[in-house]
């Protein structure tokens, strides 16, 4: 992996989603079976609203004994950091360690559309580390 490869040349497309009236018990199901550490959320539209992690989880669980049964819109982090598909790899490390995250939302816009593509996470950019050393 070259720090200089933009994010569409690094990153397969697709992303694991759910829908803002998604119950949190079908998000964790879902995060278990794709053995993923969040999920991006979207609105009717399909566009980004927000990102629902397993940290919002456990939040939702210590917080609410009916935690099944909320959605993800009462949990979900609604500020988002994105990039676009164009984005180099040394940019997305840069706002990880800035921003101090786990992962950024790939996404492409169209008028006044943001729809997300791909999630880059902190694991992925190791992971292609690890491959080119």
């Amino acid at each position: 992996m070259s720090m200089d490869q933009s994010v569409i040349e690094a990153k397969r497309i697709g992303v694991f989603n759910c829908h803002v009236g998604c119950k949190l018990a079908d998000a964790a199901a879902i995060m278990r079976k794709e053995d993923i550490s969040a999920l991006v959320v979207v609105d009717d539209d399909g566009c980004l609203a927000g990102i629902i992690s397993r940290v919002d989880l456990l939040r939702a669980w210590m917080n609410s004994p009916g935690w099944q049964n909320e959605t993800v819109q009462v949990y979900m982090n609604s500020e988002v950091i994105s990039v676009t598909p164009e984005t180099r790899l040394f940019e997305v490390a840069r706002l990880l360690l800035e921003q101090h995250i786990h992962r950024v939302v790939v996404v492409r816009t169209e008028g006044d559309k943001i729809s997300p593509i791909s999630v880059v996470s902190a694991a992925d950019l190791v992971y292609h580390m690890a491959n080119t050393a």
